[in-house]
């Protein structure tokens, strides 16, 4: 695989798949090179490798680098939602390994959220740090159309999956104490737990791009008090990260013909935005 270092002007993604934990290779993409990409906001995470998925141009682009280099807290979302804008993606599907906060949505199940939480802390959470100021709505953060697609391609496929719920983000790299995770389930309602939602998802409405995640369960978070051993959760991850392949694989054929601009609010996020 050659790495070019700079973009060509050719060198167009249509659809960005951002790889969580445990997914930082690029095979399902034929005809793959990699190129560096140099933003305002400094490196994105590792280089993005650009291809094809049955003749729709792909961009992945690892969220934590090869090998697991950055912990989510140290992430530059910043630069990587730029880079994917940069060549051209209108879509992003974010791949991400979460815990359970709902005993329906059990270890080895996919997940498409539609709502989320933040909790974070300490992140860049825009684009826009003066002068210009924007508030972008988030009432419905995902995006609707891109969401039923990958649901529908994981059902076809047979995968037990979730079309809904609420991912509570954060911040991150230390896991929730008993006592957190039971407010998290309890009084805050939510489903999931991860800690790289926020703010790559706020950072791609701003670009106007639209957004989904397909969440894979690994585990039970600590308000089960269900003991969960390194190897099981191994298991269920190696389980989950070739499902994900195979979602991926047929999804990104569907969404060839693109967005339909005049109904997706996605793509005009800033229309009503900008102060």
């Amino acid at each position: 695989m050659t790495v070019q270092l700079s973009i060509p002007k050719d060198v167009k993604a249509h659809v960005a798949i951002i790889g969580g934990s445990g997914l930082y290779q690029a095979d399902i993409i034929e005809d793959a090179k990699e190129v560096k990409v140099y933003t305002p906001y400094g490196e994105p995470s590792d280089n993005i490798t650009i291809g094809y998925i049955k003749g729709v141009s792909v961009a992945f682009l690892p969220r934590h680098g090869k090998g697991h280099r950055f912990p989510p807290h140290m992430v530059n979302y910043r630069a990587n939602i730029w880079a994917l804008k940069s060549i051209g993606a209108k879509y992003v599907i974010s791949v991400s390994a979460v815990g359970s906060l709902n005993e329906n949505m059990k270890p080895g199940d996919f997940v498409i959220p539609n709502q989320f939480i933040d909790m974070t802390k300490l992140r860049k959470y825009t684009f826009f740090d003066g002068p210009i100021t924007v508030h972008v709505s988030m009432a419905d953060p995902f995006c609707d159309d891109l969401s039923k697609k990958i649901f529908e391609s994981s059902k076809s496929l047979n995968y037990r999956s979730h079309l809904g719920g609420t991912y509570i983000c954060i911040e991150g790299p230390r896991f929730s104490t008993r006592a957190e995770s039971r407010v998290w389930k309890e009084v805050f309602k939510a489903d999931i737990i991860g800690m790289t939602l926020v703010p790559e998802i706020n950072l791609a409405c701003e670009a106007q791009m639209c957004y989904s995640t397909l969440a894979m369960v690994t585990d039970y978070d600590v308000w089960a008090e269900k003991p969960v051993t390194a190897a099981e959760v191994e298991k269920v991850m190696t389980q989950n990260i070739e499902g994900a392949r195979k979602i991926l694989y047929d999804v990104v054929p569907k969404l060839k013909e693109g967005p339909d601009e005049n109904h997706c609010s996605c793509c005009k996020a800033l229309e009503h935005a900008i102060q």
